[in-house]
């Protein structure tokens, strides 16, 4: 917590600092808006995610840049297609082909705002786009997570498609998709998988791996293992848990409602947290990975919201029994975390 205190936290606020200065300067006033509101309510994002710059702070010049902007998009795009103009899954699917741009640094720059009305934000997707391009061509071992970085991304991407669509067409659009998947991840059900793929996460630990020059291949899909679907997976279904109450007021979909009942919802998420420490338990440096998954229940769990939700708050208690020191540590932090962004 020094190492974020010390570099994580201010750098992140330099970069969105850049990034803001860019969106002030926006010519469309749609697209600005989002792009604006994108970085005041979510900063959040960005500052978990460049913890992960922590694992190697010689290189944070390059992760810290890199996990921002790539954030940045993904948070400017999920405000696009969930507070904007448009229900097309073209312009959904084409916005977000941004983000496989973003890992893949041959890839030529596309038009993302071609079916949509709103096209002139100055550059700023582009730019975004090219930061994390020239970043990722620093990381000596990207070669070795990419594929696995743009499997994560593609899922990611499909997921924002097939949860923004019209209501009455979404949920039978998630399960077609969930199909084409089931038989590799046996021991989680459709929504913890499309949970799973809703996290950034995963990306940011293949970053950071990328920048270690010695990656083996091996340690790339222990990784991915780990990560994908069960800290991802926990990461996702923290948040949706905790936004149930607004997300049934906004009509936005919320996978933690498909359990039956409080019960359900206890039983599977704390199944995914035993699985999620037992699979960072065979990575290296297991203690940060550890670190990460106390974090994400503390963070959480110490929001403001939950208090306000009766049964969320149940769920929370339960999760929370025999909480470890470590844990009661960064409930503490979370939430100085939060009153000083």
């Amino acid at each position: 917590m020094m190492r974020v205190y010390r570099y994580v936290l201010p750098e992140v606020r330099e970069q969105l600092r850049y990034w803001r200065s860019k969106a002030d300067r926006m010519p469309d006033p749609e697209l600005q808006k989002q792009a604006i509101a994108s970085m005041t309510s979510k900063q959040f994002h960005c500052q978990g995610g460049a913890v992960y710059a922590i694992g190697n702070l010689p290189m944070r010049h390059i992760l810290i840049p890199l996990i921002v902007a790539f954030q940045t998009i993904s948070d400017y795009l999920d405000n696009l297609c969930d507070r904007s103009t448009s229900m097309d899954p073209e312009d959904f699917r084409r916005l977000h082909q941004s983000m496989l741009d973003a890992v893949d640094p041959a890839e030529p720059l596309h038009d993302y705002y071609a079916f949509r009305a709103e096209k002139d934000d100055g550059g700023y997707l582009s730019d975004l786009v090219k930061t994390c391009q020239a970043s990722v061509r620093l990381l000596p071992s990207y070669a070795l997570v990419e594929h696995n970085v743009r499997e994560l991304v593609g899922l990611y991407c499909d997921l924002q498609v097939y949860k923004h669509i019209r209501h009455e067409l979404r949920e039978e659009a998630l399960q077609n998709w969930w199909k084409l998947h089931a038989s590799r991840f046996p021991t989680i059900s459709w929504n913890e998988f499309a949970a799973a793929t809703g996290s950034t996460l995963g990306v940011f630990m293949l970053f950071l791996a990328a920048a270690d020059p010695k990656l083996k291949q091996d340690t790339v899909a222990a990784i991915h293992e780990a990560y994908f679907p069960y800290i991802c997976g926990l990461h996702i279904l923290l948040d949706y848990l905790i936004d149930q109450e607004e997300d049934e007021v906004g009509g936005d979909l919320n996978f933690c409602s498909y359990y039956q009942g409080m019960d359900q919802t206890i039983d599977r998420i704390a199944l995914i947290v035993r699985e999620a420490r037992e699979k960072a338990s065979h990575l290296e440096t297991p203690s940060f990975h550890r670190m990460i998954i106390e974090g994400l229940l503390a963070l959480y769990l110490s929001d403001p919201k939950v208090s306000k939700q009766k049964q969320v708050k149940q769920v929370s208690r339960e999760l929370m029994k025999g909480s470890p020191l470590m844990r009661l540590f960064f409930l503490v932090n979370s939430m100085w975390v939060r009153k000083t962004s």
